[in-house]
Order: C-alpha cells, then sequence, then structure tokens
C-alpha cells in the first residue's frame, strides 16, 4: 500500500489528472461531429465505443505515473483493490448530449484515499472536470484551492430561493423518475428557474464557480460526482451525499452554502 502522499506528490497527481482530462478530451471534441459507434443503448441512456477510449487513454497516463493506484470507472475497473488510492472516472460524463450532437458533455477524474478498513470507504483528495467544448477546466486538492482555468472560484452568494438557479438530474429507473418528478414541482414554483442539463459532473462545478446555486439528484454514480463534489466543497459549497445502493449510486444535494438546509429540506420530504 501507498503511505499518504505528500503535497509534492498529490501536486503532481492533480498535473497528470489535468493532463489526462485535456486528453481525453481532445478526442472527445475531435470526434464531435462523427458518427458513433454505439456499444449498448438502454431507455435511457446510451454508451459509446469512444467512452471506453477516453477510458483507456486516462487509465494509461495515469498508470504510467503512479503503478500503483487502482482505477475505478464508469467502463469498468483495473488495478489492486487494495491500493490505498484509486482514480474514479468518468471518461465522457453526457454521453446522450454528446451522442446526438450537443456539446454539453466532460471529463471527470477524482482521486480518493482509503478512509477506514472498510471495503469501500474512502475520502476524495483531488479532482478535475474538464469541459473540451468550452476549454474550461476546474481543479482542486487539498492542498490547492478550486480554480478554474487557474483562476480562483467560490460559490455564489443568494440566499433567495426565489433568486436561485437550481440544476436538477432525472435519473434512468421509472422509480428514480418518478421521485425527481415529484420534487421538480415544488423547485419550480420556489426557484427563479430549474435546469435538467445532462451532465452532473458540469452542474457541480457550475455551483462551485457560482454559475447555480444548487443541483439535486436522486441516483447518481459515484464516477459522476467524485471530482466535481469535491471542487465544490472546496469552493464553499455543501456537499451532501448518501448511498443508497451497492453498485456506487447515491443520491445527492450540492449548494452554495446559504441555501443548502432550504433545497435539503425539499428533497427529504
Amino acid at each position: 500500500m501507498l503511505c499518504s502522499m505528500t503535497k509534492m506528490e498529490q501536486r503532481k497527481a492533480l498535473n497528470v489528472a489535468a493532463l489526462a482530462a485535456r486528453r481525453a478530451g481532445k478526442l472527445i471534441r475531435d470526434n464531435l461531429g462523427t458518427a458513433k459507434v454505439v456499444n449498448e443503448t438502454t431507455s435511457h441512456d446510451i454508451k459509446l465505443e469512444l467512452d471506453v477510449r477516453c477510458q483507456e487513454l486516462i487509465a494509461r497516463l495515469c498508470h504510467r505515473e503512479f503503478p500503483e493506484i487502482a482505477l475505478l470507472g464508469e467502463e469498468g475497473d483495473c488495478g489492486d483493490n487494495d491500493s490505498e488510492y484509486r482514480w474514479v472516472v468518468d471518461p465522457i460524463d453526457g454521453t446522450v448530449n454528446y451522442a446526438y450532437g450537443i456539446p454539453h458533455a466532460c471529463v471527470s477524474i477524482a482521486l480518493q484515499q482509503r478512509s477506514t478498513p472498510a471495503p469501500d470507504s474512502y475520502a476524495t483528495v483531488l479532482g478535475v472536470v474538464y469541459d473540451p467544448f468550452q476549454n474550461e477546466l476546474w481543479s482542486a486538492s487539498q492542498h490547492d484551492g478550486p480554480k478554474l482555468n487557474g483562476r480562483p472560484i467560490s460559490v455564489s452568494n443568494r440566499k433567495k430561493l426565489s433568486e436561485a438557479m437550481v440544476a436538477i438530474g432525472f435519473g434512468k429507473t421509472a422509480k428514480i423518475m418518478k421521485a425527481s418528478l415529484g420534487l421538480f414541482y415544488p423547485l419550480s414554483q420556489q426557484c427563479r428557474k430549474v435546469r435538467n442539463m445532462g451532465s452532473a459532473s458540469l452542474a457541480l462545478v457550475y455551483v462551485a464557480c457560482g454559475r447555480f446555486d444548487g443541483y439535486l439528484e436522486t441516483g447518481i454514480s459515484l464516477w459522476d460526482i467524485a471530482a466535481g463534489g469535491f471542487i465544490l466543497e472546496r469552493a464553499g459549497g455543501v456537499f451532501w451525499r448518501e448511498q443508497i445502493g451497492p453498485d456506487h449510486k447515491y443520491r445527492m444535494v450540492a449548494t452554495n452554502a446559504s441555501l443548502q438546509g432550504k433545497l435539503k429540506k425539499l428533497f427529504l420530504k
């Protein structure tokens, strides 16, 4: 097992994650207008061959610099499951948008450290989210403050729901969709606007830099939220989440600090 990373090692890991995100992002951007090879479709999701290629690219770059660190990704796992650290990767967050030619998708990479001897108890220590279509890279670590393209960011200071822009996700199963639709009506009545834009990672970093004031989701995967949620917390926001299933599934409320109580109360009704 690794010992805890030094500040210098963690900064190196952050730079590696940023490089991997940019390389995968270029592949995504270059292929936006091309015909997509679909590996799998369900009622509400699409898996592309490009998802796999992007994750393999990220895995190679990260493994080259940190061969002892495992990887947990939307497109599969690799490495030693007993490693103290693991990369958590969503190679294309917003795949359905991307498959339809909508340029709202991103690469999400987090690094997590095992926090207890329990099998699945980890704490995120750094995160990178890269939007290749806007060339925007959000990053943060335990030792480096939250940034967007190298400039410091912070959450909004809006305190009234009536002034808030809030994102919501509707999930992929009938049960989760029903719960989310039940939440949509009170949110739409109390907030200025509610948005569903199709990329959880981007919704989280939009909250982190003050574009959104909150984001709620009833069923979301760890690789969608690990990096963005960490960046949000480092930017002064609150990232409440609760595991709801064995396959890294969560429900979550992410906000600027001022609106956390009000939005969480609506969410848990």
